[in-house]
């Protein structure tokens, strides 16, 4: 579902395939982007799958910032 689409890193399908989780490059993926991209695989999950109730789509993108005092 996911091949192929800019800046995706990995996806989960989770609670029995009831949610997708997209976890995406915070380099090449804004925050209106994911947005626009929970939104695009939602239709196209709609468009290409049949299945009973609903699926909830999450796109995650994440900057982590570590540092240690020694």
């Amino acid at each position: 579902m996911t091949d192929g689409v800019k800046g995706v890193e990995r996806t989960f399908a989770i609670q029995a395939g009831r949610e997708l989780r997209v976890i995406v490059d915070p380099k090449q993926i804004s925050d209106d982007e994911c947005f626009w991209l929970s939104k695009d695989l939602a239709k196209r999950i709609q468009a290409e799958l049949q299945y009973p109730g609903q699926i909830r789509v999450t796109v995650l993108r994440e900057t982590r910032a570590v540092e240690y005092a020694k």
